[in-house]
């Protein structure tokens, strides 16, 4: 771990931001002092309940009916927050009173550029949640969505957030079996569809594909399409099919907003499907809104009338992350395509065009850039930017003095950590402290999290498991269809009963209470950003008659590099051709999508597996990342012991 400092927030930067504000409320208020960030952390987690109780308060959450308890719990994941509250998250939204300020930004690469106020939104958000509700939607009902990062998505959701109907997102880039898995586990009753979408200045028709997935959901009772491959034009989906811009263009209701329970379902978002079928992981009105009230305020420090980006698709969380901002009163600014066509200064050019002042992308796209010697600082302006924050991956020390060097040496470079199982970050950035290189700077307020050793004791200064022991309210309510909790609790808190393990080994440093994290500790394969569940690729592997087995993992290297293979155990008459390479590499393309295609295909001898009969990729992974085997593998769980080493060769030359 290195304590080089990148960058410090002066003194009026820390004035102005609405964590010094918070620390000063919370004096007047509550007759606390603290003396640093990490004062004020220790009290947050040591007083759970009393912190989430003064964010409400803070922000003035708007509440139709009061709570008799902030939090009731016996053991994690048994709790309960803000028990009898009902409130609306898209009411948050809108309470700003804002009409003719801008509220979105939309680009795309074909160049299409829209801005659209706070009026218009509202207007747009009414018509739609008008139109949801002339269909037969409410409260509880699904509102499903196949579209790109644009203005037309965050509407919808808005639109169904406001009647208490419970939205859920994929991106046009999954193939049809991948949306499908989803989908049909929730019994969607609306589902809003794109016939196409632009990349690296091809388009990619998605009809066929969305036809095919509206066949799938027997529960649907409308189709909505957005036609933005060819504007206007429905003629290649079913004849009840509706054109979204009908739907904007009609006469709306007032806009109004259904008081939910505090634990009633915002959304539905996915695991990477590991194990059999994504998990569909269940979050709560209240939960979300409290965690991203917090998160954006304190953490990433975005106040009203800003303009806050993060590149993004619908299949990501970062995408319903990034509509939090709304609730800061901020512009959020989207972006459709390519971030790198038609060359790698397309993103920076684009935020001097809109002027942005906080910029989220991807640690692998800021990895790439480096790589390339992309040298933003010389070629673009980028006054307007004044935090840059990166997650999807772990961002390396070199990619931190990159940033300073090539980008901007005046930025607060926020990089964060979290998942789609919490729609936040665990870890992040504070206006309070500086910026040390390859390191995340905080543990969130709110979180009680640890590195856990092998024996289950916090440590610092090595490597452990990540470990949150107390609970969160953006924690999931449920996983959908999950009988008595079966596959939330295995997912979580077996390892360690009654405290959450997330699956990522980090590393905090005692000295500066910075944040390393050193890749996933479990067979999730976090794929430039975006995790990928084994199981979505071994189900087309095994497609392939000449295939008896398979087995993949992604490694996280040095360098921010990242090196995905996937080892194949041939039938004993057949070998390993460029041609099955070929028919493997295509076929996962054109079901999953282009994140799912493996760096190598290997044959090996054959594929490890324990004596119960799982197959063994978190082992494999760790011997590949050459840790001591004796702490990788267990042999004597094995029920093929020999076929270890191969891996063990194997990894010698990586």
């Amino acid at each position: 771990m290195s304590d080089k400092k990148l960058w410090e927030p002066t003194a009026a930067f820390k004035q102005n931001s609405h964590l010094f504000k918070y620390k000063n409320w919370l004096t007047e208020n509550y007759q606390l002092g603290f003396d640093s960030y990490d004062d004020l952390w220790q009290w947050s987690v040591d007083h759970v309940a009393d912190f989430w109780e003064s964010v409400w308060k803070y922000f003035n959450v708007i509440s139709h009916s009061g709570y008799s308890s902030v939090l009731s719990m016996t053991s994690m994941p048994d709790f309960k927050w803000f028990n009898g509250a009902t409130l609306n998250y898209a009411e948050h939204i809108f309470r700003h009173n804002l009409t003719t300020e801008t509220a979105i930004i939309f680009s795309n690469e074909q160049g299409e550029h829209t801005e659209i106020s706070w009026k218009e939104l509202k207007q747009k958000v009414a018509a739609m949640a008008t139109y949801l509700k002339s269909v037969g939607i409410k409260k509880g009902d699904c509102v499903v969505a196949f579209l790109p990062n644009v203005p037309e998505a965050t509407i919808s959701f808005l639109a169904a957030n406001s009647i208490g109907a419970i939205w859920s997102s994929t991106s046009p880039d999954f193939g049809a079996e991948s949306v499908i898995d989803r989908f049909a586990q929730i019994k969607p009753k609306v589902f809003i569809t794109v016939d196409g979408y632009f990349y690296n200045g091809k388009p990619y028709d998605k009809t066929k594909i969305a036809n095919n997935i509206s066949k799938a959901l027997p529960s649907l009772q409308q189709v909505i399409v957005l036609p933005y491959l060819n504007k206007e034009d429905l003629s290649a989906f079913p004849n009840d099919a509706i054109d979204i811009n009908t739907i904007f263009q009609t006469k709306a209701d007032k806009l109004t907003f259904e008081p939910v329970d505090f634990s009633h379902p915002i959304w539905v978002l996915y695991s990477s499907g590991t194990t059999g079928l994504p998990k569909a992981i269940v979050h709560s009105h209240g939960g979300v809104l409290l965690e991203h009230l917090k998160y954006m305020a304190f953490h990433n420090d975005v106040h009203k009338g800003e303009r806050y980006f993060w590149y993004t698709t619908t299949g990501w969380m970062m995408w319903n992350f990034l509509q939090s901002a709304l609730l800061m009163g901020a512009a959020i600014v989207l972006y459709d395509g390519s971030p790198t066509y038609p060359n790698f200064n397309k993103l920076w050019d684009f935020s001097d065009d809109v002027n942005i002042n906080h910029f989220g992308t991807s640690a692998p796209f800021l990895v790439a850039s480096m790589k390339k010697n992309i040298n933003p600082k010389n070629d673009c302006n980028l006054n307007s930017i004044r935090s840059i924050s990166s997650t999807g991956a772990p961002l390396p020390f070199e990619a931190f003095d990159y940033v300073y060097k090539n980008i901007k040496d005046d930025v607060w470079l926020c990089s964060m950590a979290g998942g789609t199982d919490v729609c936040t970050a665990f870890v992040g950035g504070t206006p309070f402290y500086s910026v040390h290189a390859g390191e995340i700077q905080c543990r969130a307020l709110g979180v009680s999290l640890f590195a856990y050793n092998d024996d289950g004791n916090p440590v610092e200064d090595e490597l452990g498991e990540m470990v949150i022991d107390k609970p969160m309210p953006s924690m999931p309510i449920y996983f959908w269809n999950d009988t008595n909790n079966k596959r939330y609790k295995a997912s979580y808190f077996e390892h360690f009963p009654g405290k959450w393990r997330h699956g990522d080994f980090i590393k905090i440093n005692s000295k500066t209470q910075g944040i390393v994290i050193f890749g996933r500790s479990d067979a999730t394969l976090n794929r430039h950003g975006i995790r990928i569940g084994t199981s979505e690729i071994y189900r087309h592997i095994n497609t392939i008659k000449a295939i008896e087995d398979s087995l993949i993992v992604n490694l996280e290297l040095d360098g921010g590099k990242h090196y995905m293979p996937l080892f194949v155990k041939m039938k004993s008459n057949a070998a390993l051709t460029e041609t099955i390479k070929s028919e493997i590499n295509e076929q996962l393309k054109k079901e999953c999508s282009p994140r799912h295609v493996p760096d190598d295909i290997i044959e090996v001898p054959d594929i490890p597996y324990t004596i119960s009969g799982k197959k063994m990729e978190a082992p494999v992974k760790k011997i590949l990342l050459k840790m001591a085997l004796e702490k990788s593998i267990n042999v004597d769980s094995m029920k093929n012991p020999e076929s270890v080493d191969f891996f063990v060769e194997f990894a010698k030359g990586i």
